[in-house]
């Protein structure tokens, strides 16, 4: 360390020259200094004494900045676990420098409280000269003030790593330090303690950012298509319409450059995506169900890079608590992928949307749900999505189809039994089903079979949370979720009397009912994703022609989703890896009935054979205005639906719907002597 005199003399020497240009860590020091001396009017040869605010200022600060103060100190506790054993502490300024928030050893108090490192402390730079906060703030980059880079002599004993925080609109909100009393000379032995501060300062940041845009879509952005689903290193918020809203400092620093470089508008708030890439909105919700990373690629409209992205679903405001209240587990759940297992259950039907949406509201409520649909519409898939989407997900699921567990054993599978309870019982006794389950969830499959006697135990077990084994003296408790599900009208149920109603409503909490298939319009991703699943289990080719993929789109799937996942492993295994063509498909999938407008055409051509009545007006056959146009689209693209698709922005699914709606048939579906 040099002496305080050639310390004094060497700043004094940098601030009667000129500014010095940026580049190196020692220039952003010795701007300092000469704002320090020309601009602020300091002494570096004067004492220092550190200026600590008033605790009603600081309370009014941190009263302003609350929430963020929330999101922050989650992160901070975690900072301070890796550097406490080095001598650091830690310190969370507003954007006027003031701290507003500390982490230390209770050991390093007095001697921190003196040097400044403390609560209050005001570190703005016109007042504490060079020094990490103060400077950080001014030059709104990360940085480290490391001992005799200070301005006044009382500080060169000081190593200041700092990171500026930005709020979600780009203005600056604070000050990330972390600080020692004592360090090395060599500056280099601060570069690990600069890149946390960096690396955590950008987490609290996005953070906050996820927290302040929680109404939002958010896409994350990385140039590594391995983290993106966890640490991206851009964000941008927008809303269903895909106009933006915000965007998070790194995204903001990229954006404004490109548009400096071509010329255009810096505005980021109300542009579209498909502006910013070259993509469309149905590429954009693509990556929020695509469960192969490597597909998630967009292509930037400004400087031509690839970037990987995810979707991040809006979330829930905080009901518990104050406002935006964040623990450490928040921090770093707000970083991470909402409910993915849910997620990509369903493709662009929005009555699977919006179950998904309330699927995720519902995951990690103490409240039991009852899932409704026909057979094959996934009930189970979606029970076992929900627990994953869950706290509980680390906990067991167990599965009980009510409807295939004999009568004469259901009772011993579902609550056990002791030992000796009956002849050919195991020696040490069985743990049913429902305390296997335990802090887990249970999921009642067919629901509606169970028999009446066990319908009045299972109702004990779930008002009183305890279960009675067979043979047992005492009751076990149990806490558990019960997800049940049934394709049956439970109500027409308890008409008949073969189910209790008290159970009924103990079960359903809430009611989800899922869509038979026929109904959705996601028919296109459900095909691709479940062909991309089967293909991995039997290591053959996904791929299908699209004269096979035209019979699927119009079959009516009365078998629903698992009558599709056998016909995709039919055609599978027959393909032989060559790809699935119409002679794959089996006969009732390839069997289409008779074409609606044949029928009617027939019906016509019979009906203007026949002599009007003397009373009645000629008429005219007309068709809606939409079907006319749709016939129109058709004909113009030769019968090319993928083609009639684009034009009205729809998929190949909803147009084959549409024409069935209207009795619009290809020409090549009409029987040879049919009259077109």
């Amino acid at each position: 360390m040099i002496l305080s005199h050639q310390h004094v003399d060497e700043i004094r020497r940098i601030a009667s020259g000129h500014a010095p240009e940026a580049g190196t860590p020692d220039s952003l020091i010795h701007r300092s200094w000469h704002r320090c001396v020309n601009t602020h009017g300091l002494d570096p040869a004067q004492s220092f004494g550190p200026r600590v605010e008033s605790s009603t200022r600081l309370r009014e600060s941190r009263e302003r900045i609350e929430e963020y103060l929330q999101v922050a100190r989650g992160g901070m506790e975690q900072l301070f676990k890796r550097v406490s054993d080095l001598g650091y502490v830690l310190l969370l300024t507003d954007a006027d420098g003031v701290t507003v928030d500390y982490i230390g050893n209770d050991s390093w108090g007095k001697d921190a409280q003196r040097a400044g490192l403390y609560l209050g402390a005001n570190w703005k730079e016109e007042i504490a000269g060079t020094n990490g906060i103060g400077t950080c703030i001014y030059e709104q980059a990360s940085l480290t003030c490391h001992r005799d880079d200070h301005f006044y002599t009382g500080n060169v004993g000081l190593s200041c790593n700092t990171a500026p925080l930005f709020h979600p609109d780009g203005k600056l909100m604070g000050v990330l330090d972390v600080s020692a009393l004592a360090m090395p000379n060599a500056r280099e032995s601060q570069h690990l303690a600069l890149h946390l501060t960096t690396l955590y300062g950008q987490m609290i940041e996005d953070a906050n950012f996820v927290r302040h845009f929680r109404d939002h879509w958010i896409l994350r952005l990385a140039t590594s298509w391995a983290l993106v689903d966890v640490l991206g290193d851009m964000m941008l918020a927008f809303d269903s319409d895909g106009v933006l809203a915000g965007a998070s400092t790194g995204a903001r620093k990229w954006l404004r450059g490109l548009a400096l470089q071509s010329g255009g508008d810096e505005a980021i708030e109300g542009r579209h995506l498909t502006d910013v890439f070259r993509c469309s909105m149905d590429d954009i919700w693509r990556l929020s169900r695509s469960s192969n990373v490597m597909d998630r690629a967009l292509l930037s409209a400004f400087d031509h890079q690839s970037y990987f992205g995810s979707v991040v679903a809006p979330r829930m405001r905080s009901l518990s608590g104050a406002p935006g209240h964040r623990d450490v587990t928040d921090v770093v759940s707000a970083l991470a992928p909402a409910s993915p297992a849910l997620e990509r259950l369903a493709g662009d039907d929005k009555q699977m949307r919006a179950l998904q949406d309330q699927a995720r509201r519902l995951a990690n409520k103490r409240i039991n749900i009852l899932i409704q649909g026909e057979t094959g519409t996934g009930k189970e898939v979606f029970a076992k999505a929900l627990h994953e989407s869950s706290t509980r997900h680390d906990k067991p699921f167990v599965a009980v189809n009510c409807a295939s567990i004999p009568e004469s054993l259901i009772e011993s599978e579902l609550f056990g039994y002791t030992a000796g309870t009956f002849t050919g019982a195991r020696n040490r006794g069985m743990k049913g089903l429902i305390l296997q389950a335990h802090g887990g969830t249970l999921f009642l499959d067919e629901i509606g079979d169970m028999p009446l006697h066990l319908q009045t135990r299972l109702l004990r077990v779930l008002s009183e949370h305890e279960v009675l084994p067979l043979g047992a003296d005492r009751p076990i408790r149990v806490e558990l979720t019960v997800i049940a599900a049934s394709h049956r009208d439970l109500r027409q149920l308890i008409a008949a009397g073969s189910f209790r109603e008290d159970l009924y409503y103990r079960l359903c909490g809430a009611t989800l009912p899922l869509p038979a298939l026929r109904d959705r319009r996601d028919l296109g991703y459900l095909i691709d994703l479940i062909l991309r699943e089967e293909a991995e289990q039997l290591d053959t080719r996904a791929y299908i022609a699209d004269e096979a993929l035209e019979l699927l789109e119009r079959y009516e799937w009365p078998g629903n989703v698992r009558q599709l996942r056998n016909v995709l492993r039919f055609g599978l295994a027959l393909s032989d890896g060559e790809g699935i063509y119409p002679e794959h498909l089996p006969p009732e999938v390839t069997a289409l009935p008779v074409a609606t407008m044949v029928v009617q055409q027939t019906a016509t051509a019979a009906t203007l054979a026949l002599p009007a009545p003397p009373s009645a007006p000629p008429r005219a056959l007309a068709r809606p205005p939409e079907a006319e146009r749709l016939l129109a689209s058709l004909q113009e693209h030769r019968w090319n639906i993928t083609a009639v698709a684009a034009q009205a922005g729809q998929n190949r699914t909803t147009i084959y719907r549409q024409m069935k709606r209207f009795g619009i048939v290809s020409p090549t579906q009409l029987p040879p002597d049919s009259d077109r």
